[in-house]
């Protein structure tokens, strides 16, 4: 006699819609309560599902968040070869204004970054998901403006991105209200290193 075999049948399919919703809903929670504040319960009241709905797709608050950066997909500017540093640069470092600006954007980065020495696992995957890709694509364009002699060739280049990145964090996260930072802040910073960084 032959036996048909047992056919497991697929459980319900994960909605990619509830899972967006579930992320957006934890961005949203983190720029207000900051990962220790953070609940499950709160991002599933704000998502409008249930908590075990969640927990079928994370382990653990940590999983949940770490996967919420990961979705944090904002495309940089394709790369123009012969383009001059300067506006490369100062394209570059209007993005973080931007960003800084925009107020979940800021509060997810003044909360994430607050809280590293307690949570320095999370702060990094933040760093290296939201914060990296742009110090990488900056480095990449003060190389770029040495190699056309654009830029002094026998500087650091971290010590030139601080001399560009610093400013704009100190005006946007440490300075007045967002709001107030000017919308050519990142053209005035730009010119004014340029000045002290170009060769003679």
């Amino acid at each position: 006699m032959t036996t048909t075999p047992l056919v497991r049948r697929p459980g319900r399919p994960r909605s990619a819609e509830v899972e967006a919703r579930i992320l957006e809903a934890t961005l949203d929670r983190l720029a207000e309560d900051g990962i220790a504040g953070l609940s499950v319960e709160a991002v599933a009241a704000a998502a409008g599902v249930g908590k075990t709905t969640i927990y079928r797709r994370w382990s653990n608050k940590d999983a949940l968040i770490l996967d919420a950066f990961a979705s944090l997909d904002e495309p940089l500017p394709p790369v123009e070869e012969d383009r001059l540093a300067r506006d490369e640069l100062v394209e570059l470092l209007d993005i973080i204004r931007r960003r800084t600006t925009r107020s979940r954007s800021g509060r997810l980065m003044h909360c994430v970054l607050g809280e590293k020495e307690r949570h320095p696992r999370l702060a990094a995957a933040y760093e290296a998901r939201v914060i990296e890709p742009r110090r990488d694509r900056l480095r990449q364009a003060i190389r770029r403006g040495m190699a056309r002699e654009e830029i002094r060739s026998d500087l650091d280049v971290e010590m030139v991105l601080h001399l560009l990145t610093g400013p704009m964090l100190a005006r946007t996260m440490l300075g007045p209200p967002a709001r107030m930072v000017p919308a050519d802040w990142a053209e005035q910073i730009v010119d004014t290193v340029l000045a002290g960084i170009a060769p003679s």
